[in-house]
């Protein structure tokens, strides 16, 4: 039987957002994989960030709207999420990770999280089943998990790795084309875009290798 995966998206962009390439690279990996997908994402509102002068702008948007974008208008709000459905969770970076599903862009390792975000990531953990997280994402699998003593990666950014491991977590350093794996809670992480000058291609690379691991686990 195909694997049935949870993909939780934030927005559209990488400022204010679901960072498009690592979304896209997640969910072309997953059909690969030979996995089927649903996508999900908080029903909120938000200030936009402006993609190219990042200021905050007096526009607002939706969160599940602006996620469509990518998913191609097949979309569920987040409450709608039920762990029991799928085998794994995947969640893409960008920046709306740390805006939308918790607070870690304003509030680092002390931050709030999205209560459905919360429940989700807790819901897949205590059934064992497997989580990605892309980029940033892992910061808020820290911060809900990482009382457990779980291992992640988001690179080497030296001062959000010392954050991360505020919250219990251990942080291993990773090159951009390459993911960690905790097979002791069903966690694969790779650091994406937080190598900024990253390519395309090296994002996809290191995407698709931790999904292809994911899968493996689900």
């Amino acid at each position: 039987m195909q694997k049935q995966i949870a993909v939780i998206l934030s927005g559209c962009g990488h400022r204010d957002g679901s960072e498009i390439t690592e979304a896209v690279s997640a969910l072309i990996a997953l059909s690969q994989a030979g996995a089927q997908y649903q996508v999900f994402a908080p029903d909120l509102t938000f200030a936009v960030t402006h993609p190219i002068s990042g200021a905050t702008t007096m526009d607002t948007r939706n969160v599940m709207c602006e996620s469509s974008r990518i998913s191609r208008g097949h979309i569920r709000p987040l409450e709608q999420l039920k762990v029991e459905e799928f085998d794994g969770l995947v969640l893409p970076g960008g920046f709306g990770a740390a805006l939308h599903l918790c607070t870690w862009a304003k509030e680092g390792a002390r931050c709030q999280v999205h209560p459905e975000a919360e429940r989700i990531l807790k819901g897949f953990y205590q059934e064992q089943k497997p989580i990605a997280a892309i980029c940033i994402a892992p910061a808020l699998v820290a911060r809900v998990l990482g009382a457990h003593g779980i291992t992640l990666t988001i690179g080497n950014d030296a001062t959000t790795a010392i954050e991360i491991e505020k919250t219990g977590a251990i942080h291993e350093v990773c090159g951009v084309d390459d993911f960690v794996t905790d097979r002791a809670h069903r966690l694969v992480t790779t650091p994406a875009y937080m190598f900024e000058q990253a390519t395309p291609a090296q994002i996809f690379t290191g995407v698709s290798r931790a999904i292809q691991e994911f899968v493996e686990m689900a």
